[in-house]
């Protein structure tokens, strides 16, 4: 592990594999070891740059509320700790918030973005659908245990719940090991329900890659189609019957979908 300083805010990030470099960044309350065997499959072929965002894991929890602005330049402080000057971008919901907020305010820092499970926010965008409305208000008032395994299930598709029981202790295994404080889960949640991108999507010029499942209960499905419109160029996959947590339902097609489109700007190149 490696400290990334912005503004006295010290956040942990670590590197591994070789090759074009990677930066991912998580959503809600993961860190990150939070991309199930997805990382590990990513970084056979580029130099994978993983962090927690502030208010998870190994970085600083600072006093919110958070804004996905400032978890941008959080990014940009990883890869400048890394010595890296342009990467690839893969955020996944708050994560992909973020990566939107870094392709706006350092376009010059982003080869090729990938957006998963995430939305562009604001009034025009889909809201969260009522069952996540209603979980997350629960989930604060409930014992840890009880709230981590009640969110991961609404983050998985019904289907996985019941017919795979072994990944849902898989990845509640990894939650009560890496499980956030309440403070830092909330302020990260105030950046999310803050964020707001529609009219600014048309700014962003680095070919992207939306990833969503369409089983997703977490970040309504429809989110993004309002991605695809109003980004200059972009292109949707849709995970049919995944939920809002794909990288853990379908490791080796996420995987290979990233991989391939990001290593489509070396064939193009040669």
């Amino acid at each position: 592990m490696s400290i990334a300083e912005r503004e006295a805010v010290r956040l942990a990030w670590e590197s591994s594999g070789s090759g074009p470099p990677l930066l991912l960044i998580q959503g809600l309350a993961y860190d990150r070891f939070g991309w199930g065997p997805g990382r590990e499959l990513l970084a056979e072929r580029f130099r994978v740059l993983s962090f927690d965002n502030r208010g998870v894991g190994e970085s600083d929890v600072p006093p919110g509320p958070y804004t996905t602005a400032e978890m941008a330049a959080d990014a940009a402080a990883v890869l400048d700790a890394s010595d890296v000057e342009r990467a690839h971008v893969l955020g996944v919901s708050l994560g992909g918030m973020i990566a939107q907020e870094l392709a706006l305010a350092f376009p010059q820092r982003i080869d090729r973005l990938v957006l998963a499970c995430t939305t562009p926010g604001g009034p025009s965008a889909y809201p969260l659908p009522q069952v996540s409305v209603e979980k997350f208000a629960l989930f604060p008032t409930l014992p840890i245990e009880e709230g981590l395994r009640m969110m991961i299930e609404n983050s998985l598709s019904d289907e996985s719940v019941r017919e795979r029981p072994d990944l849902v202790e898989e990845i509640y295994a990894y939650r009560l090991g890496h499980r956030p404080t309440l403070e830092g889960w909330q302020f990260q949640a105030v950046a999310a329900f803050g964020f707001e991108a529609l009219d600014r999507l048309g700014e962003i010029t680095a070919p992207t890659l939306l990833l969503h499942g369409t089983a997703d209960d977490v970040v309504d499905v429809r989110n993004a189609d309002l991605l695809l419109e109003r980004l200059q160029n972009a292109r949707l996959e849709r995970f049919e019957g995944a939920g809002h947590l794909l990288m853990w339902e379908q490791p080796e097609r996420f995987a290979v979908t990233v991989r391939t489109f990001l290593e489509e700007e070396e064939e193009e190149e040669v």
